[in-house]
C-alpha cells in the first residue's frame, strides 16, 4: 500500500483540505487515520475513520475538523476548517488492516504512512 497526501499554506481561520489516496487492495478494510507532528514535538493524533465507518477525533480539532473516506476511490479526506496557527504540522496519513476505535488513535496498530505532507497556518 502506498500513501499520498497533499497539504498547503493557509491564512488562521482559513479552510483546508487534505487528501490521501491508497493503492493496493483491500482499502474497504482498513482503518485510515490522520497524524500530525509540529517541530519538535512527537507525531499525535489527529482524525480516524475505522473500516466499518466510525469517526474518532482528538479533542482540539474536534468540531473543526471532519475525516471521512472514499472507498471506491481508495481515499481518505481531512477537512479542516477553522486553522488555527497551532495547527501547523507535518500531516501523515495512515492505514492498518481491520481494526477500530479503540487502536484508530495508537500510532503502532498502523500498519501503512504516507511520506507526509506540510500544513502551515499563518497569524
Amino acid at each position: 500500500v502506498q500513501l499520498q497526501a497533499s497539504g498547503g499554506l493557509v491564512q488562521a481561520g482559513g479552510s483546508l483540505s487534505l487528501s490521501c489516496t491508497a493503492s493496493g487492495r483491500m482499502f474497504e478494510r482498513y482503518t485510515m487515520g490522520w497524524f500530525r507532528q509540529a517541530p519538535g514535538k512527537e507525531r499525535s493524533f489527529v482524525a480516524a475513520v475505522t473500516w466499518t465507518g466510525i469517526t474518532t477525533y482528538t479533542d482540539s480539532v474536534r468540531g473543526r475538523f471532519t475525516i471521512s473516506r472514499g472507498n471506491a476511490k481508495n481515499s481518505v479526506y481531512l477537512q479542516m476548517n477553522s486553522l488555527k496557527p497551532e495547527d501547523t504540522a507535518v500531516y501523515y496519513c495512515a492505514g492498518q488492516f481491520g481494526g477500530g476505535s479503540l487502536s484508530a488513535a495508537r500510532p503502532r496498530e498502523y500498519d501503512y504512512w504516507g511520506q507526509g505532507t506540510q500544513v502551515t497556518v499563518s497569524s
